[in-house]
Order: C-alpha cells, then structure tokens, then sequence
C-alpha cells in the first residue's frame, strides 16, 4: 500500500491531511481532534478508532530524526479499520506527532545517504523531547508536548501504549515496560521475512533482562543504569505513565539502513578493551567538533535556538558517556552489544557536528564548511563500517505494523 504519492517519509501536515481523510471516509468508525498545541502552537492531533473503553493508544514523531513511525501510524489505522476484528472490544488511538515543532526542523524526507540524511538532522536536548522531560524536568516545566501526551494517557488508560521509534543504521528492536509473553516469536518472523536484522545487544536495552532475541524488557526499580552519567531514567519517562492504569508501553525501533553487524550473538574475544578504545574515540572526535565550536563561538553571539541547544547538550554529555563506557565492565560481552555501542559512539559526534553545521550555515559562518567535512567523513565511515543497507520504506513500516498490532493481540488483559 502506498501512502503517498511516492515512497518517502511524511509531513506532518501530510499525516494529519490523510488521519483527516480516513475520519471522513469512515465518520462512524473515526474521529479526529486537536487534543494540545506545541510550543510554536502547532497543533497535536489524536485519531480515534473505534469507542470502547480498553484501549491501545500509538504515539509517533516522539524523536524527529526517526521519521518511519509517521508512515507506520497511518499504515496500522488503514489495517484496524479493514479488519473489524482488531476493533473487537478494543478503541484505537493514534497520537499523530508528539512533537511538531521538532518535526518541521528535521528535513530529510527521502534521504538517499547517511550524508544526505545528516545535512537536514535535528534531535532535542533531552529536556525538549516529549517523552523524556519528565526524566529530567519538574513537572512545573515540563514542555505542553508532554502534558498533551499524559492528558491522552490519563483520559484513555490504555492497556498498551506503543511509541514508535527508529534508528539511523542497525536493526531492529522491541523495549518492554513490562513483559509481553508471546511477543518475541512474531517479531522475530517478520524481521526475518523482511531481511530485517535483529539487534540483539541495543545499547539503548543494556543489561535489561531479554524475552526473546531483541525483546528486552526494562528493570525493575533498583537496578543500575548501564551509564551512570546520563542524566534521564526510563522509568520517568512518559512510557511508564500507563503503568497508573495497569497499561504498559512497548517502544518499537526499526531501522532506515540495516547492519547485519548487529544480531551477532557470539562472545567478543575482548569486549572490555574494546569499548575502552570507542571512548577514546568519542573523546577525540567530539574534542574535534567542539574546536570549531569554540572557534565560532564569539561570532555567535546572541544567537539561540533548538538546534544550538540540541549540539551544546549533546557535547556537553560526552565526558560522562565516555567515562562510563572506561570505567563500568561491559553490560554485555556478545558482539552485538560491541557493535551497537560502536554505532552509538559514532552517532554523538556525527549528530553534534551535523546540528552545528546547520547553525553555522544559516548564520553565514565559513567554519560550516569545516563540519560538512567532517559530516560527510563520518557518515561515510559510518557506513562503510557497518556495511550499511537500505531497508526499503514499505519493508520498515510494514515490520513495525505487524509488531505493533501482535503487541496489542498478546498484551490485551486475558489473552493467552
């Protein structure tokens, strides 16, 4: 099924033009409604499908750079509403983009290359990001992204709330607030059918207890952060507000480009050494960024915003991060878990250095040019790395679509 015109990641005023179109088509089935506003005072829009009580609510655009929830949303309302037997006993709800503002900043609807994808990159400071302010930020200031999104949550007491995720280059993942028994077996066929990598070692999941390959579920309160230095906690975050009502909140991650580099579950011959040496090249890559920054930085006096913030947050977590990854033995030892720390390491300075290079830009600074460089240098070695592979549009949204509706099947009260 194709959702637009042609196959590319969609505008939020697109989603919202085709959530509009499906609640006309179906005005008994569907209703759409504005249920808070941005920052910028854009609007956040719910669809509803179906009326009963136990319900399923689907939040997309939580992170602006992952972009393929957006077309996965509207792919699952198309599916519940063609089968009748997904609506049986249970309402729909779908949040269409839980961040707008960041959304109009991210512009690479149909990347063609990691560069192409980082030239048009934006990621909030953590405590601009919907879902993880309240990790961070008293509940006086938290962003209305936020309180629209636990106002939703409050009024429907969903059983199950899915937030739909991605990843730049690696594969794909399921994060679990509470176990979902029968999950792990469904997700892993689709993966395969789609020649979809299972990431069997996420970093984002280390050292969470797993219910299958790829399928980890979170700790329970007490345990350790894998590192310490990060300064938000899962278990603040908006995906455990569900938890109010007996709900659970499944996070579901698929991938842009695919590394078959990442569901290798054999032993690293020596994982702690290794990881030490990613540290040692996070320090130095981001030191490399942040000259041209502090270079810059006279000539940007006065000059603020989302994408400046974003890149000062972003380097300002590197010394911790990489304290961390010297100093704390390994969550995992399999070569996954090395891989997917080596993808992340990668990511921090790459995604700083592309936020900044935007800044410099619009601001007319000669130092961009020195981050496009180094942009470009990086996104190739990214993917080269990692033996990088387009995962073709309708693939991703189709494997999130099938996870996400056999995570409503097997986590509904009384299935089996």
């Amino acid at each position: 099924m194709s959702l637009l015109p042609e196959l590319r990641y969609p505008t939020v005023a697109e989603v919202v033009s085709r959530a509009r179109a499906l609640s006309a088509r179906r005005p008994g089935a569907c209703t759409l409604r504005q249920v808070g506003s941005s920052r910028a005072g854009r609007p956040l829009h719910l669809l509803s499908v179906g009326r009963a009580r136990r319900a399923v609510l689907v939040v997309a655009g939580a992170h602006a750079n992952e972009p393929t929830g957006a077309c996965t949303l509207l792919a699952v309302a198309e599916r519940v509403l063609a089968r009748p037997g997904l609506r049986d006993g249970v309402s729909w709800h779908f949040l269409l983009c839980a961040d707008p503002d960041g959304a109009s900043l991210h512009v690479t609807p149909s990347p063609r290359s990691l560069f192409d994808y980082h030239l048009g990159f934006f990621r909030p400071a953590g405590p601009e990001q919907p879902e993880w302010a309240p990790s961070v930020l008293p509940p006086d200031r938290l962003p209305p992204e936020t309180r629209a999104l636990t106002g939703v949550i409050d009024e429907l007491h969903p059983y199950l709330q899915v937030s739909l995720h991605g990843t730049d280059l690696g594969g794909s993942w399921v994060q679990l607030t509470r176990d979902v028994p029968g999950l792990a077996e469904p997700f892993a066929k689709s993966a395969a059918e789609l020649h979809i990598p299972v990431e069997t070692g996420a970093s984002d999941a280390a050292g969470w207890p797993a219910a299958g390959p790829g399928v980890h579920v979170m700790p329970a309160p007490g345990a350790g952060p894998a590192y310490p230095s990060l300064p938000d906690d899962v278990r603040h975050s908006t995906w455990y507000h569900a938890h109010r009502y007996g709900g659970l909140t499944a996070v579901v991650e698929v991938p842009m480009w695919a590394s078959d580099l990442v569901d290798d579950p054999t032993p690293h011959p020596d994982p702690a050494a290794a990881i030490r040496r990613l540290a040692r090249r996070l320090l130095r890559d981001t030191r490399e960024v942040r000259r041209v920054f502090e270079d810059a930085l006279p000539r940007l006096e006065g000059v603020d915003g989302p994408l400046l913030r974003a890149a000062v947050w972003g380097m300002e977590l590197v010394p911790g991060l990489a304290a961390d990854l010297l100093h704390t033995p390994p969550a995992d030892g399999t070569r996954a878990y090395v891989g997917s720390v080596d993808a992340f390491v990668r990511r921090v300075p790459l995604r700083v250095a592309a936020m900044l290079r935007r800044v410099l830009e619009q601001n007319g600074d000669p130092a961009a040019a020195r981050l496009e460089w180094l942009v470009a240098l990086w996104s190739d070695a990214f993917a080269e790395r990692f033996r990088a592979r387009w995962v073709p549009l309708e693939h991703q949204v189709e494997h999130q679509s099938r996870t996400v509706v056999a995570a409503a099947l097997h986590a509904r009260p009384g299935a089996s």
